[in-house]
């Protein structure tokens, strides 16, 4: 509802103002009238209408002081003048407050409708174009920022084309300067434990906040996104003789999350710097670098700032681990074996045991390629989704020890789901086999013909029934024939020979041997019994 204040001296007036008008109808409503100027003032500052509807003339504070006062804190108040014909030239004045509308006296009720109906479109048009311009603006933030988070992906994947200043200020919007550009990466490792999803956002927005306004200030400009889940990546634009105070701030952040950090559980903060660079081109390498960096904390312990990388390769490579592991654990997936598994496990971690001088980041790609390998050989339809889920967990692992142990849930998990899949298999026929026989156990069905049904050799039909039901097909198809004559002779007035029949019998002194057999009573005294 559009808000409205009368003003008037004249009581009669205000009165008419309000009785010529369907407020309701049009959307609006009387807030106040007032029947003087100051009134009319303190009025509009406690209600903040949308309208005013003033006298030009009124004691202690004329129309036009009230309108230059209101205009002063409201400038988009929509203000209709009410003046005689004597008073009309000293009306028109208040046009250089903006204001144009007005009426005449008497008022005429249909002038003063369309004069209502006129601002109310204007003010709706006005709030439309507000909202529209507050939406754009809020779209084009959202676009900058994700153009910026595009960008440092880019240059984590050495996809961007060598950056100048020129580009960080014109196309990315950034107030990057000449001097000195540093990559950092925070990892927050254990964020799987019991915090669940809340909790999760809680300790990433901590962390990322504390560095920002950490940073922030002392950096001409700070581009910075969270990579994935518990891995957050800055750029840092800085004056050259900042560089020692930079690092010690970082080493401050870490110290305030190390020390903070049992509030949450077992979770671990580790920060890791690129190489200083004064040229833009070599961002992406000083990002680069920092990502390598971070994975030290494999090898090294978390809790740590790292800035110093090990040059040179180690021998990784020359062992041919992988191929070693997916020969070991293919036999183990063939056979179904969780302890032949754990053996292509321990022999890959004594291969990592005896490499010298490993880092970490070539650890965690042997990792992640071993269950790559590894799941190589599952079905294609799970394959990628069980491959992202790994990736990211690999991701999310502070240390050696949760590496192997996310690659051994990883086979465990999976060689227990193709274990219960064959022992289903190997079921389904038997399943078949019980379901044939109780929809055909009134006829003179043997195990040859329902072997033949299920798909399987007499024989091995057999020796799978036995295994599975604790009895032989025979014992089992008596078993069924026996209840149904049970029910029939409880619940039926059929004679015994008709029953006989009914369960699959022509010889009635062999049904009658098997059903003594089976309950201890002839069939006549089970029915005496419990019919």
């Amino acid at each position: 509802m559009q808000k409205v204040i009368i003003a008037d001296d004249e009581e009669r007036i205000c009165r008419l103002i309000e009785a010529l008008v369907d407020w309701e109808s049009l959307g609006m409503e009387v807030s106040a009238v007032a029947h003087n100027g100051l009134e009319a003032a303190t009025a509009v500052e406690k209600f903040h209408p949308d309208i005013l509807i003033t006298d030009i003339r009124m004691p202690g504070c004329s129309g036009l002081e009230l309108i230059e006062t209101v205009k002063k804190n409201m400038p988009e108040l929509e203000i209709i003048i009410i003046s005689g014909y004597a008073h009309f030239e000293y009306a028109k004045s208040a046009i250089k407050f903006g204001v144009g509308e007005y009426l005449l006296k008497p008022i005429n009720k249909a002038e003063l409708a369309a004069t209502l109906e006129r601002l109310k479109a204007k003010i709706e048009s006005r709030r439309k174009e507000e909202a529209d311009k507050l939406l754009l603006e809020q779209k084009s933030k959202n676009d900058v920022e994700r153009l910026r988070e595009l960008l440092l992906e880019k240059l984590l994947e050495q996809k961007e084309e060598p950056l100048s200043l020129s580009i960080l200020q014109k196309e990315y919007y950034l107030n990057m300067q000449p001097g000195c550009f540093q990559g950092i990466r925070l990892k927050i490792d254990g964020l799987e434990a019991e915090l669940g999803e809340e909790g999760k956002r809680i300790v990433i927005e901590r962390s990322e906040k504390l560095l920002e306004s950490s940073l922030r200030p002392k950096c001409f400009d700070m581009l910075c996104a969270e990579q994935d889940q518990g891995s957050y990546t800055a750029i840092l634009n800085y004056r050259e003789d900042r560089s020692e105070e930079i690092k010690r701030i970082l080493k401050d952040c870490l110290n305030q999350l190390e020390s903070g950090k049992k509030l949450y559980g077992e979770i671990f903060y580790s920060l890791a710097a690129g190489s200083i660079v004064k040229d833009p081109a070599e961002i992406g390498a000083s990002l680069r670098k920092a990502a390598v960096t971070i994975e030290e904390r494999l090898i090294r312990g978390t809790g740590r700032f790292l800035d110093y990388m090990p040059e040179g390769v180690s021998s990784l490579h020359e062992k041919n681990l992988p191929e070693k592991y997916l020969r070991s654990v293919t036999h183990a997936m063939e056979i179904f074996s969780e302890e032949e598994a754990e053996k292509a496990l321990e022999q890959l971690k004594k291969g990592v045991a005896e490499i010298k001088d490993i880092r970490g980041y070539e650890i965690l790609e042997l990792i992640s390629s071993c269950g790559a390998l590894f799941l190589s050989q599952v079905e294609l339809k799970k394959r990628r989704e069980m491959l992202q889920e790994f990736l990211l967990r690999c991701r999310q692992c502070g240390s050696q020890e949760s590496l192997f142990k996310t690659l051994g849930n990883l086979q465990t998990s999976y060689i227990r789901e193709l274990a219960k899949q064959r022992q289903n298999d190997m079921l389904r026929p038997i399943r078949q086999a019980k379901q044939y026989i109780i929809n055909h156990y009134s006829e003179p069905i043997t195990q040859e013909e329902v072997s033949s049904i299920v798909g399987l050799s007499s024989t091995y039909f057999s020796a799978l029934f036995k295994k599975e039901e604790g009895e032989g097909f025979a014992k089992y198809l008596t078993g069924v024939r026996m209840e149904q004559a049970k029910i029939l002779l409880r619940e039926s007035t059929c004679s015994v020979s008709e029953i006989c029949k009914r369960v699959g019998y022509n010889d009635l002194k062999h049904f009658t041997h098997n059903f003594e057999k089976a309950t201890g009573l002839k069939p006549t005294a089970y029915r005496k019994l419990y019919g």
